[in-house]
């Protein structure tokens, strides 16, 4: 890799893994919830500087501002769930178009099916995971929108064991968040699990698409 991309593509997807990593240790940590909660948003944050670096034109825009979304997520969640849901799912809308917009032209049956069992089965596992009933209305309803972004993205012209693996890292990170409301409440499953595959299941997402964007626009 030439000196000049190392000197430029380096330092944000650096500090990325620095603070995506690094959140893992600190969490639950004596360290104030600010500086936590900082660290922790920062890890999507910079991924979002990233896609910026690495790209122009409207399509790193777009996976750049469903990391902005993430980030902001990451810190509403900490102090809100239903903001920080919300916040996320602004972010698995503006995806869902990206991927759509990036639609394969034709699919496998395979690829068909597990986009379908991705819709379709994600929204009813959520909706059964959290003990409190009276909010998994609202559960399925978010979950519905996580499991089209990763139905889309498996379904998408970009990479499919980076990008589509990412985001089906991301559903199964949430599916745990969800089965912690529920029957994995005492579990020591979920806090161990749901951080990494949320966080690099996004790096896989942002570096895939940025990456293969790159590849189209560069002279063949």
């Amino acid at each position: 890799m030439p000196r000049r991309a190392l000197i430029e593509k380096r330092p944000w997807l650096l500090a990325s893994l620095v603070a995506g990593i690094g959140y893992f240790f600190i969490a639950g940590s004596a360290l104030p919830d600010l500086y936590e909660w900082a660290i922790k948003g920062a890890g999507a944050a910079f991924l979002a500087a990233y896609a910026l670096s690495r790209h122009a034109g409207r399509d790193a825009t777009q996976i750049a501002a469903v990391m902005a979304f993430g980030a902001l997520g990451d810190v509403l969640i900490e102090l809100d769930i239903v903001w920080g849901a919300l916040a996320f799912l602004a972010g698995h809308l503006i995806a869902v178009q990206l991927y759509w917009r990036h639609r394969r032209a034709s699919l496998s049956g395979s690829q068909q099916a597990l986009a379908l069992a991705l819709v379709l089965l994600v929204p009813l596992i959520a909706f059964q995971l959290p003990a409190d009933r009276a909010g998994a209305p609202g559960v399925a309803f978010y979950a519905l929108g996580l499991a089209a972004m990763a139905a889309s993205a498996w379904t998408s012209t970009f990479p499919r064991y980076r990008v589509g693996l990412g985001a089906v890292m991301f559903v199964i990170s949430d599916l745990l968040i969800f089965a912690r409301l529920g029957a994995l409440a005492e579990s020591v499953v979920p806090g161990l699990l749901i951080w990494p595959l949320y966080y690099f299941g996004q790096f896989l997402i942002c570096t895939g698409v940025v990456g293969e964007l790159r590849t189209r626009s560069t002279p063949q």
